[in-house]
């Protein structure tokens, strides 16, 4: 479980990440990513401060597309999983939102990791979860 300083509630953060954040596309899920940088510059995050002393925050959504509600739950529960994992891998103040897509009730938990470390590298960069464990990236 995500604690709960860490998690995206307010439609607005949402809104905020999907609208005006970058995106990158696996097959299994989508990243939207706003970082605290941008939305500095903006002026519209209330949740920035001068010193990005808030957390990184993320937030999941899973349609109906992905399946039944209980696969529905797995996939959250799976996502939620990764995602407290890897944020300290992010920057301060910014904000994550994970679409699972409809392939997402089919996958396994290494499929999902794979997806979300591969979107995480690509729109924050650096090292991703694989390689700080000193696993080599997949």
């Amino acid at each position: 479980m995500l604690p709960t300083e860490n998690r995206l509630r307010r439609r607005e953060d949402f809104a905020t990440a999907v609208r005006r954040g970058r995106r990158a596309g696996r097959p299994h899920l989508v990243v939207h990513f706003r970082s605290a940088t941008s939305s500095a510059r903006g002026g519209t995050d209330p949740h920035a401060s001068g010193e990005n002393a808030t957390p990184a925050r993320a937030g999941f959504v899973v349609s109906k597309a992905v399946g039944g509600a209980v696969v529905r739950n797995l996939v959250k529960r799976r996502l939620r999983h990764l995602m407290r994992d890897r944020l300290a891998l992010l920057p301060a103040g910014s904000l994550v939102v994970v679409r699972a897509l409809p392939g997402a009730g089919e996958a396994d938990h290494d499929q999902l990791a794979r997806d979300l470390d591969a979107a995480l590298q690509r729109l924050v960069g650096g090292s991703t979860h694989g390689e700080a464990e000193g696993r080599a990236p997949r």
